[in-house]
């Protein structure tokens, strides 16, 4: 798993029937410390997140053990809208407080 800010939505209109009707985001990796990495990828957004969220993605098997992601060809999923982080007992980010990058 990796906290990811989405930047971005992906469009297909031609692509397997099984995935009709999951939205697809272009996620950019976040470091702890809310610096962005040229680390992307595509997730299905199960959870309705916005641009500029930060979010929870899984990857791999993981990514298929949801019912809405069961038995579909998928890699990655938002699984959560991340609301706050601590490290080290230290606040790192907070939704609303802090822009996201």
């Amino acid at each position: 798993m990796f906290i990811g800010e989405v930047i971005g939505t992906v469009v297909a209109t031609r692509k397997t029937a099984n995935m009709d009707g999951l939205p697809l985001r272009l996620v950019r990796k976040i470091t702890p410390g809310l610096q962005p990495t040229a680390t992307y990828t595509i997730a299905v957004d199960v959870m309705g997140a916005s641009e500029g969220e930060l979010v929870l993605v899984s990857s791999g098997s993981s990514a298929r053990q949801t019912l809405q992601t069961d038995a579909r060809p998928c890699d990655a999923i938002i699984m959560a809208i991340v609301d706050t982080w601590q490290v080290d007992g230290a606040v790192q980010y907070t939704k609303g407080e802090v822009e996201p990058v």
